[in-house]
């Protein structure tokens, strides 16, 4: 069904799911046709597509493989770090797909073993996630970075079959071991690993095996791998994966992601939300495949609509700070999903090394992960010459909760992350779970029923599902997201941040984002971070972080205008107590500001796992900062 409007499609979702769903449905191939479009009787567990039987990989391979797109890109790889690129067709990734996919149930994989994928961004990566939902074993990427606790957790969970990983991966030019973190985690965790499958990069001549336990994955498609396997008619509501949140709020979860309402989600998002269409686009992901992102649109979400997708291995400064440009203008990248950071860290180097390209096959820029700060917004704008379009969402959700396009180019409001997405009725409500008024904070819930592709549960939980997600008002029937935001009254969404995060100063509720958008909007500004510390006097005081762009000189003039604009624009009660000056923040693995690393360290509160940070020397450098500003506060 063509929508004429985001009100007209966004109101019949929220008014008649089952009707809105079954029409998106009806445009994949199912074996069985389901019985019910939603079951909601056993709140707060929602399935979909009940009685429905299909298959992701079909959906996403052999559909277009064997039907008009059987030539045409399916997935494009570029390795800046190691100076390879590789370019798959749809026939050509389901042929290595289906000898994969051989391998594992030669190996004994059933329908419900886990398997854990501990691999950067290779096609092989890819090519492993495609085989396991072709046969129904249930994955979990786990992101090439993690430390040996981290992966040892995640195993001790999963209880895997198997365990994909390579001899090693390479960031920024340096080799990381990734098969010794294998080694060190299976040696720590208490779950007994039956088997390791080794990809070879020949990256390390010195890569360790253990006779009996570690196979090679050429000698395994050479004596294990099949030219077709029949794929597995699944359940709509069978498990198609599990992915652990990266920890930025303590212990991780495994987020279940369920079959037939996942792909649903993600093939209907990729016309309403990004507006793609085949034979016209191509997509770009910068994320990485351990993080969410990378499941939906860098794998299943663009080749369920049969579009080209770009892998890329590095960072988006190595080997210079144009590499994604490069990229968009060698493959004409049409739609490109990013992070508010990549923007702020890129926009501290001259802007040559984007005029440099021809980027006018860009048609949008979408950016989530993050809040996405006003000067961010205008700087990209200015200089990518495409749509910014902001959205919102989370690993439980799958895909978009806010977006700032859905159906058509909605208006844009520089700083709001943008209007409920399909499916979602969403509010902004106090403490005690009673809606706020439009203009007023508070935290950002749904009503239920949520709509497909969001999470089934935590992965051997349910108790703990329902505690983090469902109970925190109890008496209303709300999802917790866990972010702080504000409704303006034309609908529009501005996440103000975790709510966990919020500081409160002198019984005044103050979100960081409003605090760190003031500090960003001085010109010398390239990132910042805005914690609320302890304080004897008023209980809470902010400590703003600023990263300075290239070429700016720190000074105490430039401390002070920094502090005197946040006076001006939030109020003088959000003046930072300090402002420090550093090279870096720490960040996860995926982007985010670890707060809660800054404001621990602060505090001398004992941290959690470190193991998502970006760089070492980024918290040991805070950690100095810190020390300055504590002497600050004496004086």
């Amino acid at each position: 069904m063509n929508y004429h409007s985001y009100k007209e499609a966004h109101e019949l979702s929220i008014k008649n799911p089952e009707e809105f769903w079954a029409k998106e449905a009806e445009k994949l191939h199912w074996y069985t046709k389901w019985e019910k479009v939603i079951d909601d009787l056993n709140y707060p567990f929602f399935r979909w597509f009940v009685g429905g039987k299909t298959n992701i990989c079909y959906n996403a391979l052999d559909r277009h493989a064997l039907g008009s797109k059987r030539g045409t890109a399916a997935l494009i790889w570029e390795s800046p770090e190691t100076d390879q690129s590789r370019v798959y067709t749809y026939y050509h990734l389901f042929k290595v797909v289906n000898n994969f996919t051989g391998v594992l149930k030669n190996l004994g994989v059933e329908k419900g073993d886990r398997i854990i994928i501990y691999m950067p961004m290779i096609p092989e990566a890819i090519i492993a996630m495609l085989a396991c939902v072709r046969i129904g074993a249930i994955h979990s990427v786990v992101f090439a970075g993690f430390s040996r606790e981290s992966l040892a957790g995640r195993i001790d969970d999963a209880k895997p079959k198997l365990l994909l990983t390579c001899d090693a991966g390479s960031r920024n030019g340096k080799v990381v071991k990734l098969k010794e973190i294998v080694d060190d985690a299976i040696e720590i965790s208490e779950f007994e690993l039956k088997n390791v499958i080794i990809y070879d990069r020949g990256l390390d001549p010195e890569c360790p095996r253990q006779e009996g336990r570690d196979l090679d994955w050429y000698e395994l498609l050479e004596t294990k791998s099949m030219n077709y396997v029949e794929p597995e008619k699944l359940d709509s509501t069978d498990p198609s994966y599990i992915l652990y949140t990266s920890g930025t709020t303590g212990r991780p979860k495994g987020v279940v992601r369920d079959t037939g309402g996942y792909m649903v989600s993600l093939y209907a998002s990729m016309k309403q939300i990004y507006n793609c269409e085949p034979d016209r686009d191509v997509y770009f992901s910068t994320s990485d495949i351990g993080w969410v992102v990378g499941h939906s649109y860098i794998v299943y979400a663009p080749l369920l609509l049969g579009i080209p997708t770009i892998l890329f291995e590095g960072t988006p400064v190595y080997p210079n700070p144009d590499s994604w440009w490069k990229v968009i203008e060698k493959y004409g990248v049409t739609c490109v999903f990013s992070a508010p950071t990549a923007l702020r860290i890129l926009k501290k180097f001259p802007l040559k090394w984007i005029k440099d390209h021809d980027l006018s096959s860009l048609r949008y820029f979408f950016l989530a992960g993050e809040p996405l700060d006003e000067p961010t917004y205008y700087w990209a704008k200015e200089n990518l010459g495409t749509k910014i379009v902001d959205h919102y969402w989370q690993t439980e959700s799958g895909w978009s909760i806010l977006t700032s396009r859905c159906i058509e180019d909605l208006s844009i409001k520089p700083g709001a992350a943008g209007v409920a997405a399909i499916g979602y009725d969403l509010l902004v409500v106090d403490e005690k779970g009673n809606e706020m008024p439009h203009g007023e904070k508070g935290t950002l819930v749904s009503r239920p029923p949520l709509p497909p592709g969001t999470l089934m549960t935590i992965y051997g939980d349910d108790e703990r599902y329902k505690k983090t997600y469902w109970e925190i008002f109890p008496d209303k029937q709300y999802y917790y997201t866990g972010d702080y935001a504000i409704q303006d009254e034309d609908g529009y969404f501005k996440v103000l941040g975790r709510a966990d995060e919020v500081i409160k100063i002198a019984g005044h509720r103050l979100g960081t984002r409003e605090i760190e958008e003031a500090v960003s909007s001085h010109d010398a500004i390239a990132e910042t971070s805005c914690i609320g510390v302890e304080d004897k006097l008023k209980g809470t005081v902010v400590i703003a972080f600023v990263v300075l762009k290239e070429g700016i000189k720190p000074s105490e003039e430039l401390k002070n205008e920094i502090i005197q604009i946040v006076r001006r624009d939030v109020g003088p009660i959000a003046a930072p107590k300090g402002v420090e000056i550093v090279k870096m923040l720490p960040k996860t693995r995926s982007g985010k500001i670890m707060r809660r690393i800054m404001k621990g360290v602060y505090e001398g509160k004992k941290l959690g796992d470190l193991s998502t940070i970006e760089d070492d020397a980024s918290i040991i450098e805070v950690a100095a900062a810190i020390e300055l500003m504590k002497e600050i506060r004496k004086k």
